[in-house]
């Protein structure tokens, strides 16, 4: 998403029971931090997620994400490249999200 004149990533967490975005975090940079940020003010119960599914991006990757995980025995789910059905609830929810709220759509700020 554009944000004051530069582009922002978002990272999402959506219950796969009923395709509910539980919490959200955005940043000028994709990196760990807004992953960890997300994950943080989650206000569900987060040792009632049993799965935690990511793409392949390196911000996946890092030890603080790990260990969150790690703390309320959350499994990672990382499945083979190219498999398009671990990722198409994410997918479908970036397109709503994107056609729906986002193009042609500048924030003059993260709030």
């Amino acid at each position: 998403m554009r944000v004051e004149k530069s582009w922002h990533y978002i990272c999402l967490f959506v219950d796969l029971y009923n395709r509910e975005i539980i919490d959200h975090s955005a940043s000028p940079n994709k990196v760990a931090q807004l992953v960890y940020q997300a994950l943080s003010t989650v206000k569900a119960d987060l040792r009632q997620i049993q799965l935690f599914h990511t793409d392949r991006g390196n911000e996946f990757k890092y030890k603080i994400i790990d260990e969150a995980l790690e703390t309320f025995n959350i499994k990672r789910s990382l499945r083979m490249k190219g498999c398009p059905y671990d990722n198409a609830v994410a997918e479908a929810t970036f397109k709503i999200i994107k056609t729906e709220f986002v193009k042609g759509k500048y924030l003059e700020s993260l709030e």
